[in-house]
């Protein structure tokens, strides 16, 4: 790719999207908790774009805001009269701009950036438009190109249009073009609809330019690549396929895992070396988990860090804003939110730690609770080095534990307790000898009255 050349992307996704039968636009829709647009413009944040334009319609204040903070332009397409019509709403947002141009579209989200140089590197190399092609298992109505052995394209054309010769070929057409802005906006300007739909169809920016001399090239890539997202099944199908790539990569950068088809990452998740992940785990957003930890079977993960040589569940569950230190430890029903676990310290089961800040070398008894909420404002507790919760303990925040303070098991505290002290905060233990047993007897003598009545 010719890096002294200015490069800008046109995305089309104006379309309804009605196939997904949803109130979110179609392009919002989520793959690993990651809009599907936002996959594509992460993408294409390698390729050091100029300018983005985002051609929009249906549902255009939803995509506003999700590129609001993206360094995006949008435009609207209104009327919608075809893909072509699209790509030319862009124009007034790229006015003055001088480079090559990709449009693409905004339901691709698996365009990778190395796709999108080759196709520009065909420009480098003469052509003046490049298109991108793919052979899928099943053609179905994809528009076909008829293109030699060298990759010339001879003809673009959409199925609808097509000849049983021309839909008989395998090469279609994934709606991906580059020209250079000065052959991009005249040929975009020739497009006519005189087709069976009555659109302005994109390809014919390929057609116009073989009619007129020029040189069109087509680049061939996997047909999974520019597989198009239209329905609930094809997006559970692109999850699919993301996760099986993300499985791969988790794998082959040292991450070992023991049942990969029952993980599921999140599109940012971070995974050191050595790291072991158990069956059925599943990684929200926002979590990094460094080498030497390890994740047992179960667990549910989200906004968390997971510091080096840790231990996580099984049937754990951390919540944004935890954070585990070198060596700590949570296990079995153990839930984590907005809570440090300090290097080495543990809370080994059934255990609740919200707002909290636990010190190294901690141990938290099982049943223990944080009570950070009292209904109106979230308090926190902090618990000091060396310090051992019993269990069944409620630290009723705010409250400080000190360091290598006990709190005896079955207390409530609410009063913060001193560095070396013991905390013991239970009723009275009361024995009444043989109470028990007269109390059964009265019961039953009871019971046995009141069947005798009804009989």
């Amino acid at each position: 790719m010719n890096t002294n050349r200015d490069f800008a992307a046109i995305i089309l996704a104006a379309g309804k999207g009605t196939r997904m039968k949803s109130d979110l636009h179609k392009v919002l829709h989520p793959i690993a908790g990651h809009p599907m647009l936002l996959h594509l413009l992460d993408s294409f944040a390698e390729l050091d774009l100029k300018r983005t334009v985002v051609v929009v319609g249906d549902k255009r204040e939803q995509l506003d805001a999700a590129l609001a903070d993206r360094g995006v332009t949008t435009a609207l397409q209104e009327p919608q009269l075809g893909t072509a019509h699209a790509a030319l709403q862009a124009r007034a947002a790229l006015e003055g701009f001088s480079g090559h141009i990709l449009v693409c579209f905004g339901d691709c989200p698996m365009v990778r950036a190395d796709t999108v140089r080759r196709l520009i590197a065909a420009l480098d190399e003469g052509a003046k438009v490049a298109v991108l092609g793919f052979r899928p298992a099943d053609p179905l109505a994809y528009g076909r190109i008829i293109a030699d052995s060298d990759g010339t394209v001879a003809k673009m054309v959409e199925y609808k249009d097509a000849n049983d010769e021309e839909r008989a070929c395998d090469l279609c057409n994934s709606g991906l073009i580059v020209a250079h802005s000065d052959d991009m906006w005249p040929l975009l300007d020739a497009v006519g609809n005189d087709n069976a739909q009555g659109e302005y169809y994109l390809p014919d920016v390929a057609t116009g330019a073989i009619a007129r001399g020029d040189t069109v090239k087509v680049i061939e890539t996997d047909a999974d690549e520019v597989a198009g997202i239209n329905s609930r099944a094809e997006l559970a199908v692109a999850e699919a396929q993301w996760q099986a790539l993300k499985r791969e990569e988790a794998m082959a950068g040292g991450a070992s895992l023991k049942a990969p088809e029952t993980v599921f990452f999140s599109w940012d998740t971070e995974l050191g070396r050595d790291v072991t992940v158990e069956p059925n785990v599943v990684f929200g957003p926002g979590v990094s988990v460094a080498d030497g930890a390890t994740i047992r079977a179960f667990s549910h993960l989200e906004g968390a860090s997971v510091g080096e040589g840790c231990s996580v569940g099984p049937y754990a569950r951390l919540r944004p804003g935890a954070v585990m230190e070198k060596d700590s430890k949570v296990g079995n029903f153990v839930e984590m939110k907005k809570a440090t676990l300090g290097e080495g310290a543990k809370a080994n089961h059934l255990t609740y730690l919200g707002d909290a800040e636990v010190g190294a070398g901690a141990n938290i008894g099982a049943g223990t609770i944080t009570c950070n909420y009292d209904g109106y404002f979230k308090y926190k507790t902090v618990i000091g080095e060396r310090a051992f919760i019993g269990s069944n303990s409620a630290l009723i925040a705010p409250v400080r534990i000190g360091a290598d303070a006990i709190v005896a098991a079955g207390s409530a505290v609410s009063r913060d307790v001193g560095d070396g002290d013991l905390r013991v905060v239970r009723g009275d233990q009361v024995v009444k000898p043989g109470w028990a047993d007269r109390f059964h007897d009265a019961m039953k003598k009871k019971k046995a009255a009141e069947k005798e009545k009804k009989g």
